[in-house]
């Protein structure tokens, strides 16, 4: 039960980096993201949903991968909005959208994988 909550708590620590690191450029959080929020934003997530996954029953697994799945999408969303956004000059970043690319890539990826790990895991 301790692995399932720390789990849980690392994954939401590694998302709170990736939505840092998406709303700085936005001028909505920090002015500059520091290095260490690219390192862990991405070993955090893993590293929470590993130990989720290692001690979590099917069902708290399941549920909780296609959860997370779902609010990193969200969190791709987010930051893909504001790359579009940038693009069409409606609001001009106070940093480089570097950033938003990485949160881009990096949480849509993982809620790709996360969401159908789940979703595919409730169909059986």
């Amino acid at each position: 039960m301790v692995l399932v909550v720390f789990g849980a708590l690392i994954m939401a620590l590694g998302v709170f980096c990736g939505a840092v690191l998406a709303l700085a450029p936005l001028g909505l959080g920090p002015a500059a993201a520091d290095m260490a929020l690219w390192a862990l934003f991405p070993l955090l997530s893993v590293t929470g949903f590993v130990l989720l996954a290692m001690a979590g029953r099917s069902g708290q697994v399941r549920n909780f991968t296609f959860a997370a799945g779902c609010v990193l999408l969200a969190l791709a969303l987010a930051a893909v909005a504001g790359i579009v956004l940038s693009a069409m000059a409606l609001f001009t970043p106070v940093a480089s959208t570097a950033p938003l690319w990485y949160v881009l890539a990096v949480a849509g990826l993982l809620g790709i994988a996360a969401t159908a790990a789940g979703h595919s895991a409730q169909r059986r």
